[in-house]
């Protein structure tokens, strides 16, 4: 029986205009599970695909744009720090410069919470430590809002990046060594070190690292801020650049970083916001 390791690192949603409606069914394998909440994702119907693509943007940032069947659909995620209470607005420009906004009705969603013990040096940071994770969250913020336009992803669809029993840990409520910190952004896999651990989708590799907080860690771009995220990792096969398939070798399992033990902890992010992978996953 594999433990569950920690990383340390669907209401119905109403749509206006509408949400698409076959957002969720089998006609559409290439789209994300709609859910519409914190965390989560707002397909969005854009119109009919006769004319050029439009954009949209959220909050000011791009959002994936792509045509499904006969309509532009809009891929929209929301942070966990999204707030229903708040009005969403989709800015969406046509080809023509005609713009026009589309309000997203975000549903609530309660989170559990989590407490875990690890290392003290990973909680109460020395000075060093504290100067690392600052320039490694700079530098990743960065990474984190490239927008590709140019990449067109294949599918919203992900492979499991690696074999093991999944936890529903995205959105915990973290509390390390009695103080709270911020919510989990991922899903962990749970396997043993040196467990192959392969592209989700096809992309190009964005980033790799050795990070305080998430370990050795690989970041793919798929294209229009799609992005997946593969951390704790004990080997890394790739380097920054390079064009991967979908299932291509990216690394192994490991412990590095702060955990518990070892996992993959993989997240997704879409208009660098890290949304619930379990959204694009085949069912557990």
């Amino acid at each position: 029986m594999h433990r569950r390791h920690a990383t340390i690192c669907l209401l119905p949603a109403l749509l206006l205009p509408g949400r698409v409606p076959w957002a969720q069914s089998e006609s559409s394998p290439t789209l994300p599970e709609h859910a519409a909440v914190p965390g989560g994702v707002a397909v969005v119907d854009l119109g009919a695909s006769t004319g050029p693509r439009p954009t949209a943007r959220l909050a000011g940032r791009p959002v994936l744009v792509r045509a499904q069947g006969a309509a532009w659909v809009a891929v929209v995620g929301f942070g966990l720090a999204a707030d229903p209470a708040q009005p969403q607005t989709l800015l969406v420009r046509e080809a023509d410069g005609h713009q026009r906004t589309l309000p997203i009705t975000l549903q609530p969603k309660r989170y559990a919470e989590q407490r875990l013990t690890v290392a003290p040096r990973h909680v109460e940071l020395s000075p060093q430590d504290k100067a690392r994770y600052e320039r490694e969250r700079t530098h990743l913020g960065e990474v984190l809002r490239r927008f590709s336009a140019t990449r067109e992803p294949a599918t919203l669809r992900l492979l499991l990046p690696t074999q093991g029993p999944r936890s529903s840990s995205f959105g915990l409520r973290r509390v390390f060594n009695g103080q709270p910190r911020n919510p989990h952004s991922g899903m962990d896999i749970a396997a043993p070190t040196g467990t192959p651990v392969r592209s989700a989708a096809a992309g190009q590799v964005l980033d790799t690292g050795d990070y305080f907080f998430n370990g050795q860690t690989v970041i793919v771009d798929h294209g229009q801020g799609f992005l997946t995220l593969y951390c704790h990792l004990h080997t890394v096969a790739v380097e920054r650049g390079q064009e991967l398939a979908a299932g291509a070798p990216i690394g192994s399992v490991g412990a590095t970083g702060r955990v518990t033990g070892p996992h993959l902890h993989f997240s997704v992010y879409l208009n660098a916001q890290s949304v619930d992978p379990a959204l694009f996953l085949p069912p557990a």
